[in-house]
């Protein structure tokens, strides 16, 4: 008997976008559409060019919140299935940071819901991360623009 795969993962080792997309797929017939997002280490911050990332979570409360925001995805699209994948440690330029992978009938919701759920992820969910600079290591803030974008789904943030 095949169980479904988990919807969260955090973890420090890299993930594979064919192999996620796989798993959301497998045996869902009424999948039409496929939308997805990677998020990557860039090279440059806030003018300051950044040569390490490290993440850290709260384990068990991260999870909780980010499946709570996949549950959300699912009442406010018409969705069969999300997945979110998000690395912790240190990590390099050009690596992968976060997956997304959101399936559905049509492609419409799929993006929709894809969208939402890293406008969620990046003001809400427990992580905190400190970039490596020539000036020395630094502490990540919130942004008033992913604020707004959570805004545009009816949802406050305030972080920033």
């Amino acid at each position: 008997m095949n169980s479904a795969p988990a919807r969260v993962s955090i973890q420090s080792e890299d993930f594979d976008l064919g192999a996620e997309v796989a798993a959301l797929r497998r045996g869902d017939g009424g999948v039409g559409a496929v939308a997805s997002f990677i998020g990557t280490v860039r090279e440059r911050n806030e003018g300051s060019g950044v040569s390490l990332m490290e993440l850290e979570h709260y384990p068990g409360m991260t999870e909780r919140s980010i499946e709570a925001m996949i549950d959300a995805a699912l009442q406010r699209f018409d969705i069969l299935g999300a997945r979110v994948v998000h690395r912790v440690g240190a990590l390099s330029v050009g690596e992968q940071i976060v997956l997304v992978v959101v399936s559905s009938a049509h492609r419409g919701e799929a993006f929709k819901a894809c969208e939402f759920l890293m406008d969620y992820l990046k003001t809400q969910a427990p992580f905190w991360k400190k970039e490596h600079t020539p000036e020395g290591a630094r502490w990540v803030d919130a942004r008033v623009a992913d604020d707004d974008a959570l805004k545009r789904w009816g949802i406050e943030a305030g972080n920033a």
